[in-house]
């Protein structure tokens, strides 16, 4: 079971959203340089359809998005809470931050509309970084993806 520690609306997240970020806990990545350690632990709220339905409720008037950021150690439950967005809060896009190299096969790309994929790597630096190792990548109405990471480097 997923479970959180805290949520943010945030504006950077993901390309022209407006997101509601739910910081899952239990990573397993832990990545060198990690700047989230607080989320290495399994604590915090269960992450069940309910409370996150409650979470959206609460900040209906004010997202586009709903961004799971982490959920590594389950991410068919990942999968399984965006296709809850998406069935039961029509309009809202959903995106997920994963600290690995690669979309897990546990996880339908059609159930979201933003992946972010690769761990943060101190000395390659973010997606505002030309070096990075991190990709963000948008689904295109075909249902495939475009890796638009240059659109976040600093010019």
């Amino acid at each position: 079971m997923l479970r959180y520690i805290n949520t943010d609306i945030v504006f950077q997240e993901f390309p022209d959203e407006v997101t509601l970020a739910i910081n899952i806990s239990g990573c397993p990545c832990h990545c060198p340089g990690c700047h989230s350690r607080f989320l290495w632990a399994d604590t915090g709220t269960a992450l069940t359809e309910d409370a996150l339905s409650a979470l959206i409720s609460a900040a209906a008037d004010t997202i586009t998005c709903v961004g799971f950021m982490g959920g590594d150690g389950d991410p068919a439950a990942v999968d399984r809470l965006a296709c809850h967005v998406l069935h039961c809060h029509p309009g809202l896009k959903t995106g997920w931050y994963t600290g690995r190299t690669a979309v897990s096969p546990l996880v339908s790309p059609q159930h979201f509309h933003y992946i972010k994929v690769g761990p943060y790597l101190r000395h390659l630096g973010g997606l505002d970084s030309p070096r990075t190792n991190q990709r963000m990548l948008r689904r295109r109405p075909d249902g495939s993806f475009e890796d638009i990471t240059a659109r976040f480097w600093k010019k």
